[in-house]
C-alpha cells in the first residue's frame, strides 16, 4: 500500500489523491506542481486554497469548510443539507439532487462570499470532502447545459464554471412566489426551440419503484441510492423505455408516444436488472415488452400506437377534414338527433338513420388520382392486415366481385376514442371530436346501469364457464369490475370494451358487426392473447320494432377500431342472392357476411340464458334482427342498405366538397397519361 505521506493534496478541496492521479478525484481540478500532504490539512485552520484568492484577510476555519469553488456566487443563498449524503440543495428542491431523498431537515445557511463569519451555522457543516464529492464533474450534466434543481430548466454553461442560480428564478416578487417553473413555462412559450424534443421523467420511475418497496426506512434509502447509481449508468433511450413501461401500467399514453417518436425499439424486452429496478413483480417481468404490458393491463389505445408501423404515407385527407364548417354543422345535427327514451329503460338513442358510403364518382377518376385518393382516405396497414395477413374481410370472391360488396377501412385517429370515431365515421362520416358520443355512452350506462349490468354479468359468467375456468366471483368483485367499466366511459381517450359496443348498438338502434383479428400477435407472429371483439352486437334490450335492421360494420386490429364502408353501386339489379330485398334501383345494397372464412357463424355477444343455444337458434336470432339472405355460394349475409336520396344533405355536401379536390387534378393527371401514351406510340 502507498504511504499516506506520498499522496498529493488538491489546492481547492484538500482531498488526498493517489500519486498516479493527474486530476483531483473529487473536484476534478488539475494536479498542482507536486504538492505532497505531510500533515493534517486543517491543523493550521486553513483550507488549501491559493492565498491570492482569499483577499487581504484570511478566512476563518468555519468559512473555509463551507467554501467550494463550484458554489461561489454573488449573494448568500439559504440551502438545505441532505441528511443522507449531506449535499447542499437549492431552497426550492423538494428532493435531494444526488440521492433523491425527501427533504426532511431545515435549511442551512451557506456563506458563499469570502470573508470571516461572525456566527457559526445552526446545523453542523458537512465535511468538505463529502461536500465536494457530491459536486464533482461526474454528477454534472453534459458540457452544453446545466439544469435547475427545482424545475429542471436548462441553462447554457460549461463544465468547471461556478454553479449558478436558475436565471428563471427570483426575477421578481411574483416569480419568487410561483417558483422558477412558471418562468420556464413563459420562456418555453416564447422560445420553443430551447426546450428538448423529448424529456425523461425519471421521478416517475423512482416513485414506481419506491411505492411498492417494502422494508425499513434504511432499506428504502439504500434502494433509492442504488436507484441513483443505476440511473447514472443507463442511457437516455433506456430511461425512455422504463418511463414508457410505467406509463403503460398507469394508463399514461404520452410516455409511450415519446419513446416511439424517439426511435425506440418496440420489441425491446425488460432485463432482470430493469425489472428489479421497477420493483413490481405483479406488473414487470423479465422479458416483457411494451406490447406484453399493454395486453396485460388491457390498454387498447396503446396497442394501436405500439403496433402501428410508422410509414411514409401521404398526408391524410378525409372528408371530415375538408370543410370544418360543414363538419361542425354535422356534429350539431348529431347532438340534436340524440334523445332519451322515457320509462324504466331510459337509454339515449339517435333519431336519424344515416349510413356513410364512398361515392361512386371515384370510379370515374383516372387510376393515378384514384390511387392518391385511396392513399389519403384509407388505412393501408389495417386494410392489408384484414385482407392478407388474416382473411377477415373481402375473403369471398362472390361477395367482393360479383355482388360488388367490397369493404374499405377508413383512416382513423390512433387515440382511445377510436371506437367512438369509427362508429360515427361509418354512419355520419365524422369524428367524435367534442366527445358528445362518449358522454351519451356514459349517461346511458349510468341511467340504465341495472339492465346492462345483468346482461354483462350473465354473459361473462357463461363465457368463463365455456372456457373451462372453474371459478366464481363474489358480488363485491362483480360490482368492482362493473364500476371500472363505467369509469372507462367517462374518461377521455380511455380504451373501451365489448360492453361499450353493446351499449352503442342500443344508442344507434342498429346491429353492429365487428370483423376483427382473433389474437394479439407479437412482431414474430406469436399469439399473445385472445381479443374477443369479433362478432355481432344486437340491441337486445330494445323492442325489435323500435330498431333498424341496417347494420354498422367495424374493423378491429391490434387494439384499434376502424370504420368499414363500401362504395356506392348501381343498385341491386340482377346480381341475385337467395332472397329479394325489395329495394329501389337508387338504393345501394352491401352484403355483409355473418360467417368467417371457415364458414363458422359469428358469435352473438351478450345473450341471455334463454337466447343461448345451438347454432340454428343463433341463426334464427340473426334473421329476426337483420335482413338476412343466403347467396348462391351458400353464405349467410346481412343486407346493409343506403340511398343517395336519403343521404343527409350535410353529409352529401361534405362528400361533394371532398371530391372537388380530386376532380380539379383530374385534367392534369389525364394530360400526363396522354403524354405517356404518345411516347409509347412514337416508340
Amino acid at each position: 500500500m502507498t504511504e499516506p505521506g506520498s499522496k498529493w493534496a488538491c489546492e481547492y478541496c484538500t482531498y488526498e489523491n493517489w500519486p498516479s492521479a493527474i486530476k483531483c478525484t473529487m473536484c476534478r481540478a488539475v494536479r498542482p506542481g507536486g504538492t505532497i500532504i505531510t500533515e493534517d490539512p486543517f491543523k493550521s485552520g486553513w483550507a488549501r486554497k491559493p492565498w491570492r484568492d482569499w483577499g487581504p484577510s484570511p478566512p476563518s476555519r468555519d468559512t473555509a469548510l463551507l467554501i467550494c469553488p463550484d458554489q461561489i456566487a454573488h449573494e448568500a443563498v439559504a440551502k438545505w443539507s441532505c441528511h443522507i449524503c449531506t449535499y447542499l440543495n437549492w431552497p426550492r428542491a423538494v428532493r435531494c439532487t444526488q440521492c433523491l431523498c425527501q427533504r426532511s431537515c431545515s435549511p442551512v445557511e451557506v456563506i458563499q462570499t469570502p470573508g470571516p463569519v461572525s456566527q457559526p451555522p445552526t446545523s453542523p457543516s458537512p465535511p468538505l470532502t463529502d461536500f465536494c464529492a457530491a459536486n464533482n464533474d461526474r454528477n454534472k450534466p453534459p458540457a452544453h447545459e446545466q439544469h435547475c434543481t427545482a424545475c429542471g430548466s436548462s441553462e447554457p454553461g460549461t463544465l468547471g464554471q461556478p454553479k449558478r442560480d436558475c436565471s428563471l428564478a427570483a426575477t421578481d416578487e411574483r416569480d419568487q412566489q410561483q417558483g422558477c417553473c412558471s418562468g420556464e413555462q413563459r420562456r418555453s412559450s416564447s422560445n420553443p426551440e430551447s426546450q428538448p424534443a423529448v424529456t425523461v421523467d425519471f421521478q416517475r420511475i423512482e416513485l414506481a419503484a419506491a411505492s411498492s418497496s417494502s422494508g425499513s426506512k434504511e432499506e428504502k434509502e439504500n434502494s433509492l441510492k442504488e436507484l441513483k447509481l443505476i440511473q447514472n449508468r443507463l442511457r437516455k433511450t433506456d430511461l425512455l423505455f422504463l418511463n414508457a413501461c410505467v406509463g403503460v401500467v398507469e394508463g399514461d399514453l404520452p410516455p409511450v408516444e415519446a419513446y416511439k417518436s424517439a426511435g425506440g425499439d418496440i420489441s425491446r424486452q425488460l432485463t432482470a436488472e430493469e425489472a428489479n429496478l421497477l420493483n413490481r413483480p405483479s406488473a414487470f417481468d423479465e422479458g416483457f415488452t411494451l406490447v406484453h404490458l399493454a395486453i396485460r393491463f388491457q390498454r387498447q389505445d396503446m396497442l394501436a400506437v405500439l403496433l402501428t408501423e410508422v410509414s411514409g404515407q401521404a398526408a391524410k385527407r378525409i372528408p371530415a377534414m375538408v370543410s370544418l364548417e360543414l363538419t361542425e354543422q354535422i356534429r350539431r345535427e348529431v347532438a340534436a338527433s340524440l334523445q332519451q327514451r322515457k320509462g324504466d329503460f331510459a337509454c339515449y338513442f339517435l333519431a336519424d338513420l344515416v349510413t356513410f358510403t364512398l361515392p361512386a364518382d371515384i370510379e370515374d377518376l383516372p387510376p393515378t388520382v384514384q390511387e392518391k385518393l385511396f392513399d389519403e382516405v384509407l388505412d393501408r396497414d389495417v386494410q392489408k392486415e384484414l385482407e392478407e395477413e388474416s382473411p377477415i374481410i373481402n375473403w369471398s370472391l362472390e361477395l367482393g366481385s360479383r355482388l360488388d360488396s367490397r369493404l374499405y377501412a377508413l383512416w382513423n385517429r390512433t387515440a382511445g376514442d377510436c371506437l367512438l370515431d369509427s362508429v360515427l365515421q361509418a354512419t355520419w362520416g365524422i369524428y367524435d371530436k367534442d366527445s358528445v358520443l362518449r358522454k351519451t355512452l356514459h349517461d346511458s350506462l349510468h341511467d340504465c346501469s341495472h339492465w346492462f349490468y345483468m346482461r354483462w354479468k350473465e354473459w361473462e359468467s357463461w363465457y368463463s364457464q365455456s372456457c373451462g375456468l372453474q371459478f366464481s366471483l363474489r358480488e363485491e368483485q362483480w360490482q368492482e369490475d362493473w364500476a371500472f367499466i363505467l369509469s372507462l366511459a367517462n374518461q377521455p381517450r380511455a380504451s373501451l370494451e365489448q360492453t361499450h359496443i353493446f351499449v352503442l348498438a342500443h344508442i344507434f338502434r342498429r346491429p353492429i358487426i365487428v370483423y376483427g383479428v382473433k389474437y394479439y400477435k407479437s412482431f414474430r407472429g406469436e399469439a399473445l392473447g385472445y381479443t374477443r371483439f369479433q362478432g355481432v352486437y344486437l340491441p337486445l334490450l330494445w323492442e325489435q320494432s323500435f330498431c333498424w335492421k341496417n347494420p354498422i360494420a367495424l374493423g378491429y386490429t391490434r387494439g384499434h377500431f376502424t370504420a368499414l364502408v363500401a362504395m356506392e353501386n348501381d343498385g341491386y339489379d340482377s346480381r341475385g342472392a337467395g332472397a329479394n330485398p325489395n329495394v329501389d334501383d337508387d338504393v345501394t345494397v352491401i352484403f355483409l357476411p355473418l360467417v368467417d372464412s371457415d364458414r363458422k357463424l359469428l358469435h352473438i355477444h351478450f345473450l341471455s340464458a334463454p337466447e343461448m343455444g345451438s347454432e340454428e337458434r343463433q341463426e334464427r336470432l340473426l334473421r329476426e334482427w337483420l335482413d338476412c339472405c343466403v347467396t348462391e355460394g351458400g353464405l349467410l349475409v346481412a343486407l346493409q342498405k343506403s340511398s343517395r336520396r336519403r343521404t343527409h344533405p350535410l353529409v352529401a355536401q361534405m362528400l361533394d366538397r371532398w371530391m372537388d379536390g380530386y376532380r380539379q387534378i383530374r385534367p392534369h393527371a389525364a394530360l400526363s397519361d396522354g403524354e405517356e401514351d404518345d411516347e409509347d406510340d412514337d416508340t
